[in-house]
This record gives C-alpha cells, sequence and structure tokens, in this order.
C-alpha cells in the first residue's frame, strides 16, 4: 500500500494543486484515464468544501488530503479541522441533507450532492476531530510504476 499526504493552507488557489496531484497519483495506481476527469472534479469538490469550512470557521490549521493505493483500489480521503458533534452522527456533516436529498440547494449542499454524483464510493463522516470526506474508485490491474 503506497500512501501520498498533503497537507494546505485554506486558500482557494492551492485546490487546483491538490487536483493535480491526485490526478497524478491517480494515473500512477492504475486508475483508469477515462475515471481521472472525475477524480479531478471530485477532489475539487472536497477540497473547495473544506477550505470553506476553515475559511468560514476562522480556522488557521491545514485542509489535509490523503492518497492511498491498494491493490484493487485508490482511496482519497479529505479532511478539515471543523468538529463535529462527539460520537459522529451523519447528520451533523455539514452539506450531508443534500446527499441524503437531491432536491435541497445550498452551495455546501451541492459540493456534497456533486461528488456522490461523480464517486459511487463515496462517505462523509465527522467528529469532534473534525470532517472527513472519503472516495474510492477502482484501479486496473496493469498500473504503471515509475
Amino acid at each position: 500500500m503506497a500512501t501520498v499526504e498533503l497537507r494546505f493552507s485554506a486558500q482557494p488557489e492551492h485546490v487546483r494543486t491538490a487536483r493535480l496531484v491526485a490526478a497524478a497519483v491517480a494515473r500512477r495506481a492504475g486508475v483508469e484515464e477515462a475515471v481521472l476527469d472525475e477524480v479531478r472534479l471530485a477532489v475539487g469538490e472536497a477540497c473547495s468544501r473544506a477550505v470553506g469550512l476553515h475559511r468560514s470557521n476562522g480556522l488557521t490549521a491545514p485542509v489535509r488530503v490523503v492518497l492511498t493505493e491498494e491493490e484493487k483500489s485508490f482511496s482519497i480521503e479529505v479532511g478539515d479541522e471543523v468538529p463535529g458533534p462527539a460520537g459522529g452522527s451523519i447528520e451533523s456533516v455539514p452539506g450531508i441533507a443534500a446527499v441524503l436529498d437531491p432536491d435541497i440547494d445550498g452551495e455546501d449542499e451541492m459540493g456534497l450532492a456533486v461528488i456522490s454524483g461523480l464517486v459511487d464510493d463515496v462517505s462523509v463522516s465527522a467528529d469532534e476531530s473534525g470532517g472527513t470526506i472519503r472516495m474510492s474508485w477502482p484501479v486496473s490491474g496493469s498500473a504503471q510504476v515509475s
């Protein structure tokens, strides 16, 4: 299992870098070329959401992105430092309502709705240390190793 961890200050201009890194690591892991645009878009949405949450809550902690290559899948976790309730109730995750009910409008809700439309395997969680969006994609058997 290979893992790349990226941390960046909660500034919108760093989201593009996170997207580029995610696409490069996904390509190296063996994610199909046709899916790379979905990876870029999903990571961009998740990172933009985390940046927005940090900025609106006045947090200076970095946004974290963990890219993990496993034998049959490639996963990305985007984490924020915005504390949720103890116990991690999914209903308390900002924007989760749009995933549960696609007719809801709102910027944060739309970001999660876009992610859930792009990624088949996505989960959202939150606890007292922050929130995490975990996304994964299958990899082909012919991963390129550099």
